[in-house]
């Protein structure tokens, strides 16, 4: 990744990426169906960070390609805890969280902030030019958004242990 991202800013070009996050040891029964949902919850946040282009619970956009029979999680015993033998609904069922690691994964775009000739827009005269950003601006802002990702699923998850 290191190497990745000094390649991509000798060129004066930028790159996204992903970020997974995964919260373990939550309760079962944390939110709630419809408007209160973890998910939604964890969306609202997500998507307050600018760069964020996409979330995916579990199995996520791969959820799409594949059969019930594929997808649902199946139940046992493990002691006395109820444990599913995949995680592809990522620890939340109806919004609710069902005791498994809630795993969400992000999609971060690329910085539009490059080094490189673009085509633009001059608004005050109207007409079409080229701009290339000058200055320091970051590759990548992946490992940047890092913490903030886990700031926010912290907020959620405490959030919703405070409503118990």
């Amino acid at each position: 990744m290191k190497a990745e991202i000094a390649q991509v800013k000798e060129e004066g070009d930028s790159i996204g990426g992903t970020i997974a996050c995964t919260v373990e040891d939550l309760p079962a029964g944390l939110g709630a169906p419809i408007f209160g949902g973890m998910e939604n919850r964890l969306a609202t946040l997500a998507f307050s960070i600018p760069a964020v282009r996409g979330i995916a619970f579990g199995a996520g956009f791969s959820s799409a390609s594949m059969r019930g029979s594929e997808h649902n999680d199946s139940y046992y015993m493990d002691g006395n805890a109820v444990r599913t033998r995949t995680n592809n609904h990522g620890g939340i069922l109806g919004g609710i969280t069902t005791g498994m690691p809630l795993d969400f994964t992000l999609a971060i775009k690329p910085t539009p902030s490059i080094a490189l000739q673009q085509e633009s827009v001059d608004l005050a005269r109207c007409e079409s030019n080229e701009i290339a950003v000058q200055g320091r601006h970051d590759p990548c802002i992946v490992p940047r958004a890092v913490p903030v990702v886990e700031a926010i699923a912290a907020l959620v998850v405490y959030d919703a242990i405070l409503e118990g």
